[in-house]
């Protein structure tokens, strides 16, 4: 039995197919599949059940997962051992991100590398909802996510900005003659809405709930830009985070949501128990520092 084939089979099992595993290893996918069929007839069961559109575990292999894990985390944990002892930080930071944010997320990365050029660093672009599962879960170091008043269960939160969100219409819309409306409002009323899992999306839900209905998403867009057009258009009432629909004034009619207000937060956040390794507890650190002291950003801040 060989690290390399416990790796690639968590790899599998993490990605539920073969050819996104292969990327992630570096690997070609035949070297991926082969060794992990050695890995098999090695214990005598399969681990992998290859008959679906996506791979899954057996039960044997669910057995296996967290013996693999184990045994690739403990020889991680050797390398950083002796690298803290050399003073150079090594290992691996895996950040993820929403979209549509001013936080200058590059300069941070860029920053710590050249602080620890030793320590690889990964990117991930999802929803919220994926990023703080990734969080719980241990895949993700660190991520900037758009949440809610309360701090979702099981991570930390540095804020970044916290701002209202609101309805936009277009000019000729038959509620632009109004700066403020209740939620109810809203209800039956054709709305343009980021997609589910992204925060914003996640409040607007949660509180129409609350209220007793389920909002009319008329359009959907993973681009706030392309909501704020549609709503241009006349086509439904844009939900989007207030400093972005105030910046579009020229072309939007801004709707301040009372009764309940709503508001949402950009925040970047991380595993309440702390990061697993030096490199990640060192990237939180540096990020709290640095955008603790950050100021309020440029219009158009946290969609995702």
């Amino acid at each position: 039995m060989e690290l390399r084939q416990l790796a690639y089979f968590v790899a599998v099992a993490e990605e539920r197919n073969f050819t996104r595993a292969a990327e992630k290893v570096h690997v070609a996918q035949p070297g991926v599949s082969a060794q992990i069929r050695r890995l098999e007839r090695e214990l005598g069961q399969e681990l992998l059940d290859r008959s679906g559109r996506s791979v899954r575990l057996t039960e044997a292999g669910a057995a296996v997962l967290p013996y693999a894990r184990a045994a690739l985390a403990a020889v991680e944990g050797a390398r950083l051992a002796v690298g803290e002892l050399t003073g150079l930080l090594r290992g691996h930071v895996a950040v993820g991100t929403v979209t549509s944010h001013n936080v200058d997320l590059p300069g941070l990365l860029a920053e710590f590398h050249q602080a620890h050029p030793a320590v690889e660093i990964t990117l991930t672009e999802a929803t919220s909802d994926e990023l703080l599962a990734g969080l719980r879960t241990g895949r993700l170091d660190a991520a900037i996510v758009s949440v809610g008043a309360t701090t979702p269960p099981g991570v930390e939160l540095e804020v970044i900005t916290d701002q209202p969100i609101v309805a936009a219409v277009g000019h000729d819309h038959e509620l632009a003659a109004h700066s403020v409306i209740s939620l109810d409002t809203l209800r039956g009323r054709a709305l343009i809405s980021l997609p589910r899992g992204t925060g914003l999306r996640t409040r607007i839900d949660e509180a129409c709930t609350a209220a007793g209905f389920t909002p009319h998403i008329a359009f959907e867009a993973s681009d706030p830009e392309v909501l704020a057009q549609l709503a241009e258009r006349g086509l439904g009432a844009a939900i989007l985070p207030g400093a972005f629909a105030e910046a579009r004034s020229d072309r939007l009619r801004t709707l301040r949501i009372d009764r309940p207000a709503l508001r949402g937060r950009l925040a970047f956040a991380w595993r309440a128990q702390g990061p697993s390794g030096p490199a990640g507890r060192a990237l939180v650190e540096r990020a709290r520092t640095t955008l603790g002291g950050r100021p309020a950003p440029a219009p158009g801040s946290a969609t995702g």
